[in-house]
């Protein structure tokens, strides 16, 4: 621990921000109520959608502009019609688009310390962009859904896809990252309300897909020191047209958390508190 960070006498908090295509967009609602509240942010890990909001929002980008982004996004601006076989479209233009609205595109130069989470396909283990390297690139990744996109290629020949697979609630990621106390949104938790059994392959897979995101979600919710889940079960993964809806929705269950953060926060701020002098006085000591 550092000399400032021994001084600050309050927690650092963390944001992990899960996948859920369009859904992610709620992700912008809940940063705007946080800001509101003057709940500080010091780093942030995202999962698919939730690596796209984090990393904006870690690079600079004001949420107002988040909201803008957001409300003119189509699936059509970031994806193409791909003649690979190991997937139905390139997510190659996410790249561009990004490049073109980040204020920075270079993990140095990151206003908070931020992390987005990929997979390796063929050894199923995580792959964990930060601290440095291009931002974009680390995006496209981890938002690179199996199957609808082709796998994207890194540097050292691994193939990568989509972080939601293996991490999708990223809260280990952003404590390596220097936060003590997490808040994790999970956009996937209302489950979905909008068809019944599938009727098709790619019904098939889109369950499977959910399936496996919540299980994976499941198994490491509990280590958040405060959860935030937007309603949005009834929205499907691909209406971005709804983004209004969407951030509308993030912000109110950012609300009705913020009374339980600052509640948890001060408690964590005492804690740190007290034991500061104990820990100074050791120093001396030694």
């Amino acid at each position: 621990m550092n000399s400032d960070r021994a001084n600050s006498h309050r927690p650092r908090v963390g944001l992990a921000l899960s996948g859920g295509a369009a859904r992610g967009v709620a992700h912008v609602g809940v940063l705007r109520a946080l800001e509101e509240h003057e709940i500080p942010i010091d780093a942030i890990a995202g999962a698919s959608a939730g690596s796209l909001i984090g990393g904006a929002y870690a690079s600079g980008l004001p949420v107002d502009e988040l909201e803008k982004m957001a409300r003119k996004f189509r699936w059509r601006h970031t994806s193409r019609f791909s003649f690979s076989r190991l997937g139905l479209q390139s997510n190659a233009k996410m790249e561009t688009f990004l490049r073109a609205r980040l204020p920075v595109t270079r993990f140095e130069d990151l206003k908070l310390p931020f992390a987005a989470i990929a997979m390796d396909l063929m050894k199923g283990t995580p792959v964990v962009f930060r601290d440095e390297g291009d931002l974009p690139f680390a995006i496209r990744a981890s938002a690179c859904i199996p199957a609808l996109y082709v796998p994207i290629r890194d540097a050292e020949g691994r193939l990568l896809v989509d972080g939601g697979l293996i991490a999708n609630l990223p809260i280990t990621y952003v404590r390596d990252l220097g936060a003590d106390f997490v808040i994790a949104v999970d956009v996937n938790l209302d489950g979905i309300r909008f068809f019944g059994e599938p009727r098709t392959a790619v019904g098939v897979l889109a369950h499977t897909f959910i399936a496996v995101e919540r299980i994976v979600s499941n198994q490491n919710r509990a280590e958040a020191d405060a959860l935030i889940i937007p309603r949005v079960g009834h929205i499907r993964w691909d209406q971005t047209r709804r983004a209004d809806e969407l951030v509308e929705v993030g912000y109110e269950a950012a609300i009705q958390s913020i009374g339980e953060i600052k509640q948890k926060l001060n408690a964590a701020t005492q804690t740190m508190k007290s034991v500061s002098p104990i820990a100074a006085a050791g120093s001396r000591v030694r």
